[in-house]
């Protein structure tokens, strides 16, 4: 075959993406748009503030302590024990943790792990939308095909409950797993023990597997309890559990989380697991592990947060916003349908406006779901220092 291309010509292939839908994160958009107005940002969801000393203590221990080579490709020993005390201390199940925990590079990557270990080309798999936005490509990076399914009621805007009937619905023969979130992101929405009892007797006679995402595990509010899947027997039996270290100890950066489930389904995920990442950051494992012997920093969280959270909505109240409930993570949900003209807005352009003409960044609920949806709610963040939400409110006072 004769080339036209003259010799010597520098020249990169045309690669056909296997993302075509994919484009820079709204995420790092309204952030980009808040530091260019000096806006405050309580669009992506991570602290401001730091995390305990003791913890920052303990990892730097281990890298004086040597611990700075491989360790075990599913994480060191002591921190899988560790984890696997405190989901026994908290939801009476006893996973083993030589085979049936695996420490991952943060929750994204462990839920990413376990999809490409169960999803094969023309399985299906159920995502509740809204959701978070990493679902839907790691299901097409695996050959599968997202099948959404909303949360809520049509008939009430602002409600995330999930509808069972529309969920039995959307299960086939192709129907592989379904992703579940509680507590959720972006609506706050926490699933009650009922809810996990439905999904139960729904996927009893079926095949599907459940993902887990249970990142903001630590943060629920108002006496409610974390359901977790490892708390129902069946649903554990069938279920792939992710959290994340990062959340619960105000460390994102740090990338380190965890992924539990049975052997047979721990040994299909070690096995992708073992050439994704092969293993993750050591001090800081073996850091964990140490900090983990004192639970009152996980325990402790929720009050944490819930007084961040009452301080936030009192601010709310006294503004047009129309609060949505926040029953678990660091978010806040508002309706902003009551602000006259500014309601003619779509969610992108109401948060664009909000950020460079009050001063604060949020996150439009449309881009949580697959083909975009305009329901006048947009997301704050409040996992921040009391001074950026003061300063937060203060400007929002003018909306």
């Amino acid at each position: 075959m004769t080339s036209l291309v003259p010799p010597g010509t520098a020249r990169t292939p045309d690669v056909a993406t296997k993302l075509p839908q994919v484009g820079t994160t709204i995420f790092s958009i309204m952030s980009a748009l808040a530091q260019e107005h000096r806006a405050v940002n309580l669009g992506q969801g991570f602290p401001d503030f730091g995390c305990d000393p003791r913890l920052i203590e303990a990892v730097s221990d281990a890298m004086q302590a040597g611990h700075n080579q491989y360790p075990p490709m599913p994480g060191v020993p002591a921190l899988r024990e560790a984890i696997a005390a405190k989901i026994e201390a908290l939801y009476g199940r006893r996973y083993d943790p030589q085979q049936d925990i695996t420490v991952t590079a943060g929750a994204t990557q462990g839920i990413l792990t376990a999809i490409l270990a169960v999803v094969r080309p023309g399985d299906e798999v159920i995502v509740l939308e809204p959701c978070y936005d990493s679902y839907e490509p790691n299901i097409v990076l695996a050959g599968g095909t997202a099948v959404f399914v909303p949360l809520g009621d049509d008939g009430e805007p602002g409600s995330f409950r999930p509808d069972f009937d529309r969920i039995a619905a959307a299960i086939t023969p192709r129907t592989r797993a379904l992703i579940l979130n509680t507590p959720h992101n972006p609506s706050a929405t926490v699933w009650r023990r009922e809810d996990m009892q439905a999904l139960a007797e729904l996927l009893r006679p079926t095949k599907v597997l459940v993902i887990s995402d249970e990142v903001y595990e630590h943060m629920v509010y108002d006496g409610r309890r974390h359901e977790s899947v490892a708390s129902h027997p069946e649903l554990a039996a069938r279920s792939l559990i992710v959290s994340s270290f990062g959340k619960t100890y105000h460390v994102t950066g740090w990338k380190v989380g965890y992924v539990a489930a049975p052997a047979t389904l721990s040994a299909e995920f070690r096995k992708v697991h073992q050439f994704n990442v092969f293993t993750v950051n050591t001090p800081m494992q073996v850091g964990l592990a140490a900090y983990m012997a004192d639970p009152r920093p996980y325990l402790e969280l929720g009050a944490f947060y819930q007084r961040k959270r009452d301080f936030f909505r009192a601010g709310l109240a006294s503004t047009r916003f129309r609060l949505l409930p926040s029953e678990g993570s660091y978010f806040q949900c508002v309706d902003y349908s009551g602000l006259g003209e500014r309601a003619a807005m779509g969610e992108v352009e109401f948060c664009r406006w909000l950020t460079t003409e009050i001063g604060v960044a949020a996150i439009p609920l449309s881009v949580f779901y697959r083909g975009g949806r305009e329901q006048h709610i947009v997301r704050f963040c409040y996992a921040k220092q009391d001074a950026t939400l003061s300063e937060a409110l203060r400007r929002l006072a003018a909306v």
